[in-house]
């Protein structure tokens, strides 16, 4: 038995490196399905480091939206996200991934976070309240900038409370306490939210689950509605959705 420990050990060591090169990949998916969104402007930032940042707006006499999407990493694959505020009157930005939808840049955590803040300066320029909400992964963009930043309110979709946490209970690696990992805990910057939160969740989501939001139901300014028979990908279609948003929305 003692001969076989050492291997065993030096075979999950190895994996935990390999694990931790390669992680990126499984957190950054990337879609090259990239393109203008029907009736959206472009427009062109620049992150801190220079690279080339784009979002994509729809112009409307409303508060302003700023979307962070998913992990797919292609905002043609998100347009049907748009459609309840683009009809309600707000002002849509949505924010593209550096190395998504055929973007140039590499993601990653602090690169992403960073942009999000110079998205968030491009919208206050409106001088309009602004909303931020993230569907999964972009929910941990959307606590970023609530964080840093005054907004009116905050809806995050199918979030996360730490995704580092997520990884660990899939991958059997104690993937917070890894070197050059990224963690992405959501629920930790959320604390410092002051604006009013809303949450939304599948019971079925799998992905997620929706036991991972419940954290931010107990923040004082934080409300969770669970959607009864929804999964990841199709929770928007619900009418409960729509309701518990523009509730939401209406009340701020």
């Amino acid at each position: 038995m003692g001969r076989l420990i050492l291997p065993l050990v030096l075979a999950y060591l190895t994996y935990g490196v390999v694990m931790v090169v390669l992680h990126p990949r499984f957190i950054y998916p990337f879609s090259d399905a990239g393109g203008l969104l029907p009736g959206f402007t472009e427009t062109r930032l620049e992150a801190e480091d220079g690279t080339a940042i784009y979002v994509q707006e729809h112009a409307g006499p409303g508060p302003v939206l700023v979307y962070f999407m998913g992990n797919a990493g292609a905002l043609p694959l998100f347009a049907s996200a748009f459609e309840r505020h683009i009809k309600a009157g707000r002002h849509v930005i949505a924010m593209e991934y550096r190395g998504g939808g055929g973007r140039p840049g590499t993601p990653g955590e602090d690169r992403l976070k960073s942009d999000a803040l110079v998205v968030m300066d491009h919208a206050a320029r409106l001088g309009k309240p602004l909303i931020v909400q993230g569907y999964s992964m972009g929910s941990g963009l959307a606590t970023h900038v609530a964080r840093e930043r005054d907004v009116a309110g905050v809806i995050l979709v199918a979030p996360f409370a730490s995704m580092c946490r997520l990884m660990a209970r899939r991958g059997w690696l104690p993937a917070c306490q890894l070197p050059f990992v990224d963690h992405w805990r959501s629920l930790k910057g959320a604390a410092g939210i002051t604006a009013p939160l809303l949450v939304l969740h599948g019971d079925q989501d799998r992905i997620i689950p929706v036991a991972d939001s419940a954290g931010f139901a107990d923040l004082p300014n934080g409300t969770r509605v669970v959607i009864e028979g929804a999964n990841h990908s199709n929770l928007g279609g619900f009418p409960a959705f729509g309701t518990a948003l523009e509730d939401f929305v209406a009340g701020l």
